[in-house]
């Protein structure tokens, strides 16, 4: 392929080393033996926002897609749309855009912001005399860019560093990223290395006049990061339009559509969403609700199940919380006992080493210890959380989590909204708990959060006051070493995965607030 042309007056820098030839090798367009300066400053815009407020919606842009099946893995990949353009052209906008009208739930937007290289002592130096090229494909960590989206498409969680444009380096904080229905990738170069094109299933290219960027980028800098109006000038004429020249105008014929004048054609938005429609549909990317109730029909209750013993003082509270002439009061103080009991066996099942102490008459006592490192509670909002205090009354200092998901009303997809859990949660033993648990959608879920975050699956207890059949089947044939335990057992799901006989809606009775019309047993609360 032909080298792209140099500009005249474009500065040029041998690069000696062999890694920056073999990363300049990966290039698309490849570039000739001359290579352009790597000095230059920041020509990105500012990190993604977690979720996006349209005139009638909220659109969530870090959320768990919704298209676990029975098996517990990822049905369909998500859709990667690259957005390609130069500095400051609006393709921040244009993405903003295109999410506001592709009307889906899940929406991903990473930007190249992000991945910037960690500088050296003296790139640092130059940084700080605007010296050092933030445009060349040597600035950006394009391995952790595919590393990342393959794991995003995956259905993976990942983290992004936080990029600090004034001290030019990554910030010590990460933050932590879902796949979801459609990841929009934005950049200078988002087209210009190879490995990242194969992941692309939509690449756009942003083409604004030079000088609409140039003003932008003027009105950008000066007024966002405190510089003046000679100094971005001069970095527009010395680096800037150089590397779009060389680097970023070259790969606008990679592009499968063109959006002239940015995010003023309306038209070739509409189009574009239009597209990504048609493909999201093929995808059928849908939570299949009537293949989870029918996969492990007639199958023994798996051994990873721990009942409670039904004592005659166990069936006796079951019989006053399932009764729906109940008070609030005794359903409430009931629960709280059962709760209790619930956690209790379930502390017996957690992993003790023998231990021997001296007792006060000088005797020594063989007993047991938890041979753990902590013990950390996470509940799946909001009925999980009513298990809380049970936990923290048996357990000493026990560290809480929470995960709030909630069903989809049109779908009936389970979806994640909130997420709070501590840092190492990885070493610990989890008590995740929800009060009844009917599909096991939500289930299934939380325990995916969790493995996303390293906790091993044998380090994970699933607790609930009520399962249905369905749900033990559907969580233990996804997870086969995730403990379940729970206080009883019904065999039936209704057509509107009720559980059957039940005990209703747990939120509401415990709450105090009324159901609606179409509530479901796994999360108590539903998506407006």
């Amino acid at each position: 392929m032909a080298a792209a042309p140099v500009p005249e007056g474009a500065p040029v820098e041998q690069h000696d080393s062999s890694s920056s030839a073999e990363s300049l090798d990966r290039l698309y367009p490849a570039v000739g033996s001359t290579k352009p300066p790597r000095k230059r400053t920041t020509s990105q815009c500012k990190s993604e926002p977690p979720l996006l407020r349209t005139s009638k919606r909220t659109i969530y842009t870090a959320g768990r897609p919704p298209w676990y099946n029975e098996h517990g893995t990822q049905s369909k990949e998500a859709f990667v749309i690259g957005l390609g353009g130069g500095s400051a052209s609006g393709k921040t906008t244009v993405a903003t855009m295109i999410i506001e009208a592709l009307d889906v739930p899940w929406v991903v937007l990473l930007s190249m912001d992000s991945f910037y290289k960690v500088l050296t002592k003296q790139q640092q130096e130059q940084a700080a005399n605007n010296d050092f090229n933030f445009d060349h494909p040597d600035a950006f960590d394009f391995d952790l860019i595919i590393a990342t989206l393959k794991k995003l498409k995956q259905g993976k969680s990942v983290k992004i560093p936080i990029y600090d444009f004034t001290t030019h380096s990554r910030k010590k904080e990460w933050k932590t990223l879902y796949g979801a229905n459609v990841i929009i990738f934005e950049g200078i170069m988002a087209f210009a290395d190879k490995e990242l094109l194969k992941l692309l299933d939509l690449k756009i290219f942003v083409d604004t006049d030079s000088d609409i960027r140039l003003v932008r980028r003027l009105r950008r800098d000066i007024s966002e990061r405190g510089r003046d109006i000679e100094g971005v000038i001069k970095q527009y004429n010395k680096f800037v339009k150089p590397a779009f020249d060389q680097y970023i105008q070259p790969t606008m014929r990679l592009a499968d559509i063109v959006v002239p004048r940015g995010s003023g054609n309306t038209v070739a938005i509409d189009l574009i969403v239009q597209h990504v429609h048609s493909q999201l549909e093929e995808r059928k990317l849908r939570w299949d609700m009537a293949a989870l109730a029918s996969a492990h029909q007639c199958h023994p209750l798996p051994q990873t199940l721990s009942v409670l013993k039904s004592t005659p003082q166990v069936r006796g509270m079951h019989t006053i919380i399932r009764n729906k002439e109940t008070s609030r009061d005794e359903f409430i103080f009931y629960s709280k006992r059962l709760m209790r009991l619930l956690i209790e066996h379930a502390l017996s099942l957690l992993p003790f080493q023998s231990c021997t102490v001296q007792t006060p008459q000088g005797h020594d006592y063989e007993g047991r210890t938890y041979s753990g490192k902590q013990i950390t509670g996470v509940s799946i909002l909001r009925a999980g959380e009513t298990m809380e205090p049970a936990l923290r009354a048996v357990c000493k200092d026990v560290r809480i989590g929470t995960i709030l998901i909630q069903t989809n009303c049109n779908t009936g997809e389970p979806e994640l909204h909130y997420l709070r859990l501590p840092k190492d949660i990885s070493e610990d033993h989890v008590i995740l708990m929800d009060c009844t648990v009917s599909t096991g959608a939500a289930a299934m879920m939380a325990v995916r959060v969790l493995l996303d975050h390293d906790v091993p699956e044998d380090k994970i207890f699933l607790l609930s006051l009520l399962m249905a059949e369905m749900g033990v089947h559907s969580v233990a044939y996804a997870f086969p070493r995730v403990k379940i335990i729970t206080t009883a057992v019904d065999k039936k799901v209704n057509d509107l995965f009720r559980i059957i006989p039940g005990i209703g809606n747990f939120g509401d009775r415990y709450f105090g607030t009324d159901a609606p019309p179409d509530w479901s047993d796994d999360e108590d609360a539903l998506s407006t």
